[in-house]
């Protein structure tokens, strides 16, 4: 059993969600928001949500993590923030120990709804169908649980590829091309 934390980063709201994967299979474990004071310092609202992380890192002890990237604003100055809180948002679980992968807000999507350019509300109806009897804290928890069900896909595919290219054929070769899958 593998057990992924997923995180959608803001400096307002950052989004988590957890779920164990076994055998292909996820199961919802928990899901929330860490927030921070609008009027503290941009310093202090980091502190609040690195604290906050580390709270969830602790308390649901991931295997593995998944970032959404930023993706870049009309605002060069809200760009920025949001790319702050990102880094406090890898940092959390890199300390931890823990591996940490990104993904596009499109690659999640896509994995998750089949479209790249899905609205919000159709990934967390998907978040809902993938992961039966979850209650979903709001639309940042959903994204953070879609970006744990991204790296999940995804790292089924790694290892389904890994296994494919470890099989010998026919020659005694292994399958594949040779290359090695990340």
């Amino acid at each position: 059993m593998v057990r992924v934390l997923g995180i959608d980063p803001g400096l307002q709201r950052t989004g988590w969600g957890v779920i164990d994967l076994q055998d292909n299979r996820m199961r919802h474990v928990a899901n929330g928001v860490v927030t921070s004071t609008q009027s503290l310092s941009l310093a202090e609202r980091l502190d609040q949500l690195h604290t906050g992380l580390m709270e969830v890192i602790e308390t649901w002890t991931p295997d593995e993590a998944a970032v959404e990237e930023t993706f870049v604003n009309k605002n060069p100055v809200s760009t920025l923030k949001l790319g702050q809180a990102r880094g406090v948002a890898l940092l959390a679980p890199a300390r931890s120990g823990i591996p940490v992968t990104e993904y596009t807000p499109n690659a999640v999507k896509k994995t998750v709804v089949g479209a790249g350019h899905a609205a919000k509300q159709q990934v967390e109806m998907m978040v809902s169908t993938l992961l039966p009897g979850c209650e979903i804290a709001g639309a940042d928890a959903a994204d953070a649980l879609a970006v744990a069900i991204c790296h999940a896909q995804h790292a089924g595919n790694r290892a389904l590829a890994a296994t494919m290219a470890a099989k010998p054929t026919g020659n005694g070769r292994p399958a594949g091309n040779g290359r090695k899958y990340r």
